[in-house]
């Protein structure tokens, strides 16, 4: 999920000096990796997963930089040596860095373009899928989707004249979001989408100010606050597969580093993923504590 892009030719001017602010410019220690996240709760869960495993399996020092922002962000950090691994997801690496379209491919399909894609264009190596995947969820309160009978987002057509919608700045400007989405479903809704923080869009639709909004289907608030993910019937959105994407520099330098990636491909499944993040967020649980239960529970 959640997450979120715009394509790489756009604002790096812009993110240039965010990125100087956000990242340290000094040179790391010798034996450090370091691991970074976007600005959401799972990928801060998925950061310090690979951190934890990363120093259990190799002895290396981890320095952990959460919440960096977005893709663009991240994959800017990735090529200037900022950050040596961080999770993409594989809908979003392609549409938003590859600048590809998706068409039907499946999720094997679209993988294996992203992992030739970036062999081909960076100095980046993307690693096996975590086992799960996020896509976007058009979410609604739990009551209107009964009152409604809303079980698909196509059922929203008639109502979107008349409801509110709010998205997060990146699910408005990036290839794969909500231009094309609105087209696909022939939505128009009673006004512009508000521009919203992800942190804050369930508990602006909780609290009325907006309608419908765009969220991650591994949310754990989804269920917890009553509400209702509507199903993608026209099949808009390419496959979002969660895989932690390193700099091969990184892995020639600490060839260990690969094989304690490969430890983790495939352990993570979708209610897995949900489950941490409803503990970080409604639970209010340390991500560190999370994440030491889960990898215990997965013999890690």
């Amino acid at each position: 999920m959640r997450s979120a892009h715009c394509p790489l030719s756009r604002s790096l001017l812009a993110l240039s000096l965010v990125l100087s602010v956000v990242l340290c410019s000094c040179s790391k220690p010798a034996n450090t990796i370091v691991v970074g996240s976007k600005f959401f709760t799972e990928q801060v869960v998925l950061g310090e997963l690979l951190a934890q495993h990363i120093e259990a399996r190799t002895g290396l020092h981890v320095a952990r930089k959460s919440n960096l922002g977005g893709t663009l962000l991240c994959q800017k950090a990735l090529l200037s040596g900022d950050l040596d691994v961080y999770v993409e997801y594989t809908g979003t690496a392609l549409t938003g860095v590859l600048g590809e379209v998706p068409g039907n491919d499946d999720s094997a399909t679209i993988y294996e373009r992203v992992k030739q894609g970036y062999a081909q264009r960076f100095p980046l190596t993307v690693t096996e899928p975590l086992g799960f995947a996020n896509s976007f969820a058009m979410v609604v309160r739990g009551a209107d989707a009964q009152r409604y009978h809303l079980r698909n987002v196509s059922d929203l057509v008639p109502l979107a004249p008349s409801w509110r919608a709010g998205f997060g700045y990146e699910f408005l400007e990036r290839p794969d979001g909500y231009a094309g989405w609105a087209q696909r479903y022939g939505l128009h809704f009673a006004a512009q989408p508000s521009v919203m923080d992800l942190g804050l869009i369930y508990r602006a639709l909780v609290d009325k100010k907006v309608d419908v909004v765009a969220g991650n289907s591994t949310d754990g608030l989804i269920e917890t606050l009553h509400l209702v993910a509507l199903a993608d019937d026209r099949h808009y959105f390419p496959p979002y597969d969660a895989v932690p994407i390193v700099r091969n520099a990184a892995l020639e330098k600490f060839p260990q580093l690969r094989a304690a990636l490969a430890d983790l491909a495939g352990k993570v499944s979708a209610e897995e993923m949900r489950k941490m993040n409803a503990q970080v967020d409604a639970e209010q649980r340390d991500v560190t504590a999370v994440v030491k239960a889960f990898r215990a529970s997965k013999g890690l």
